[in-house]
């Protein structure tokens, strides 16, 4: 019932800039804010950013969601799993592990635990990763219903423990050979933002 704000028009940026397909789903649905006018209204924000619903002869599917209620959900589901049908979107399922960094944060027992999507290959326990500054030997790994597994495949949310600091939120993971190639490629990623912090301008107080 808010619209579109800022932050909406930042991930259509996002997604317009990586150039990878998009569906909206409208949340709340549910709520009584939720009228036929104000669902126009919406509708009409999303068109003045460009994206124009398939139901006023755009491309982009728009699917009306509530996730108290669990409306549309199905809905989202089988728009996403047609959408990466149509346009042919296959992760590899063998080889070394690739994943992006969602969050990160300390936990107590674990140290620092990444949460991460993996999107190619197979991520598998006592793997060697090194995710920007960070690396280490994957001690264990947690999927997003909480019970420890030994590997994941692509499109699995998972939390992983063995790091030697914490990532940041975007951070690639990779699986290499060994824990020394490992610290080499996470010291080059530390070196590299040294020197960047370095070239930076520096801010006086005037």
């Amino acid at each position: 019932d808010d619209g579109v704000m800022a932050q909406t028009v930042e991930s259509i940026k996002h997604v317009k800039a990586a150039g990878v397909p998009l569906v909206v789903a409208l949340n709340k649905i549910d709520k009584p804010e939720a009228t036929d006018s104000n669902i126009t209204r919406i509708l009409g924000q999303l068109a003045e950013h460009g994206l124009n619903p398939t139901e006023w002869g755009g491309s982009t599917e728009i699917i009306r969601t509530s996730a108290t209620k669990g409306t549309g959900i199905q809905e989202l589901l089988d728009t996403i799993d047609y959408t990466a049908e149509l346009q042919e979107l296959k992760a590899d399922f063998g080889g070394k592990a690739v994943g992006t960094v969602l969050e990160a944060q300390m936990e107590e027992g674990r140290g620092p635990v990444a949460r991460l999507l993996v999107q190619q290959g197979r991520l598998r326990k006592g793997d060697f990763v090194v995710i920007g500054r960070a690396y280490g030997r994957v001690r264990d790994i947690v999927s997003d219903r909480g019970q420890r597994v030994e590997e994941a495949l692509p499109s699995t949310p998972v939390a992983i423990s063995g790091l030697d600091t914490l990532p940041d939120s975007g951070d690639r993971l990779y699986v290499v050979g060994s824990l020394k190639e490992a610290e080499a490629a996470a010291a080059e990623r530390k070196r590299s933002e040294r020197e960047r912090e370095l070239a930076a301008p520096r801010v006086t107080l005037d």
